[in-house]
């Protein structure tokens, strides 16, 4: 029986994955084989030693400390794509929303009193806005999101510069053969009267939208953040709302400095927020933990390498190590001493860390997993 705790309410659509003849759930476990979460702070949580993998229903994973469950051996899920589209209605009613002042149009709407008609003959001028279509879109970051606000942008009508140095081969064979393909952030904030934002926030990224950014971009471009709101420096964002330099800002990350400023949409985490996303969301997320849980394959994860065997022989030995060389002739010398024949085998390595699953033709002893434990930068050991 494999025991998963949920530390959000998880869509049941996700849960109907698992077998309830082989699976428990639920908030309160004591030691868990795993761990399903939205939003939840996972950061001061002291997970048991029995926690072999936590799968979070959404994109980012802020709120889990990645390092941490890597030294401990604990596999971290993320579920790219389940919430793109869901993401992407929303940064199109961003596009609209910067240009066509709707939202002050709308509160404005609430404060005419008497006879409306003339008022608001009177009054729309203030409220006027561009179109999108023959305008040019920058796309920064084009994962599974970026993708499809590209192509939607080009759609349309508009001119859409995509920038991304780490475009996967899946995503470059989703997008239009309209998009351009742009070599630096310059050359996409020089060009454009919208960027998107659509990457994660990490050393790297943090706070890369700045004055120096934002001093590049053409005067009265339109800036969008439905990814994370620590891209942005907030003091040099506001400064440039003020100055005109950017005409509006749209954001699902509000703070309180931007309130009650009229060039700002802001918006409360809305992106995701779709009965659709949530249940995709949850049924990937449950289908990730499921899969590791009984084959030892790892897809999607954010702090191990992603490996997948096809399952073959009477055994699998799961190993987590770190990345250091001579680990492959130890494991193997280990298996060859305990008379261990291995059918078929497999490594990854991401950064400081590495998986190895080893795949026998007979069964083997639990004691095994013990020898293995005991080498030295090996992290975790299952036989399944």
């Amino acid at each position: 029986m494999f025991y998963i705790q949920t530390l959000n309410k998880i869509s049941p659509v996700g849960l109907d994955i698992f077998d309830r003849s082989r699976y428990s759930w639920g908030d309160d476990m004591d030691a868990p084989d795993a761990v399903m979460v939205r939003s939840a702070s996972m950061h001061d949580l002291e997970l048991p030693a029995s926690v072999l993998a936590i799968a979070r229903a959404g994109a980012g994973v802020n709120n889990i400390p990645l390092e941490k469950c890597a030294q401990k051996g604990i596999c971290v899920f993320n579920t790219p794509g389940a919430n793109a589209n869901a993401v992407k209605e929303m940064v199109l009613l961003g596009l609209l929303a910067s240009s066509r002042r709707v939202v002050p149009a709308l509160n404005w709407v609430q404060t005419l009193k008497g006879e409306l008609p003339p008022q608001i003959e009177k009054g729309k001028g203030s409220f006027v806005g561009p179109e999108l279509k023959g305008k040019r879109l920058g796309v920064v970051g084009l994962g599974a999101i970026g993708v499809l606000v590209a192509n939607a942008g080009a759609a349309l009508g508009m001119k859409v510069y995509g920038y991304d140095p780490y475009l996967s081969v899946d995503a470059a064979w989703g997008l239009s053969t309209a998009i351009i393909h742009a070599t630096s952030l310059k050359e996409v904030y020089e060009n454009c009267d919208y960027v998107t934002l659509h990457l994660p926030c990490n050393n790297e990224t943090k706070g890369m939208v700045n004055a120096a950014s934002i001093n590049m971009m053409k005067s009265g471009a339109r800036l969008l953040n439905f990814s994370r709101g620590e891209l942005v420096v907030t003091e040099d964002l506001l400064l440039a709302l003020g100055e005109r330099k950017l005409a509006a800002y749209v954001t699902d990350f509000p703070t309180e400095e931007m309130l009650g400023n009229d060039s700002i949409v802001a918006l409360p985490h809305l992106g995701a927020s779709t009965p659709e996303s949530e249940d995709n969301c949850a049924m990937m997320a449950a289908s990730e933990l499921k899969t590791y849980l009984e084959t030892g394959n790892i897809l999607n994860s954010v702090n191990l390498p992603n490996v997948s065997l096809p399952r073959s022989g009477a055994a699998r030995i799961c190993v987590i190590h770190l990345n250091v060389s001579g680990m492959m002739s130890k494991l193997s010398t280990i298996l060859s001493d305990a008379g261990v024949n291995i059918e078929n085998m497999i490594n990854g390595s991401r950064k400081d860390y590495a998986y190895t699953i080893f795949d026998s033709t007979t069964k083997v002893d639990n004691s095994l997993a013990d020898k293995l434990s005991a080498v030295p930068d090996v992290i975790r050991v299952r036989i399944i």
